[in-house]
């Protein structure tokens, strides 16, 4: 099996815009010749907290959630989820201010882009 070239955005918890502090929780993996989008998300609360006392933990989560839903076309995507594989991604990826903030797209190779997306969940966010 040959390996395929893929694209991964990290996805940031920003709480508190003005101090522009983050915290990593979770990715967004593209890999356009599997047709692959998937989206593995992990929010350390104390972590969160730790940044921003007052953070709303289930405001993140629910954003977080929409992000794995759109990854998925799943109901309740929104007209995202109903775009091809790599739209989605583009428009997962495109700067924001909002809490959940994507960061810049970085590329690799995989023979395996769902064991990829694991992967970089366990070594950039957890």
């Amino acid at each position: 099996m040959t390996r395929v070239p893929y694209e991964y955005a990290l996805l940031r918890v920003v709480p508190d815009l003005r101090r522009g502090e983050t915290m990593n929780a979770g990715v967004v993996l593209y890999c356009q010749s599997r047709r692959f989008l998937a989206a593995r998300v992990h929010l350390d609360s104390r972590r969160l907290r730790a940044l921003a006392a007052d953070a709303d933990t289930d405001a993140v989560r629910a954003a977080l959630r929409a992000v794995e839903a759109v990854c998925a076309a799943a109901p309740g995507a929104g007209p995202a989820g109903a775009e091809d594989a790599g739209r989605r991604f583009r428009w997962l990826t495109a700067p924001r201010s909002t809490v959940v903030q994507p960061g810049p797209v970085h590329t690799g190779l995989t023979l395996d882009p769902e064991a990829e997306t694991d992967r970089l969940l366990d070594l950039l966010v957890r």
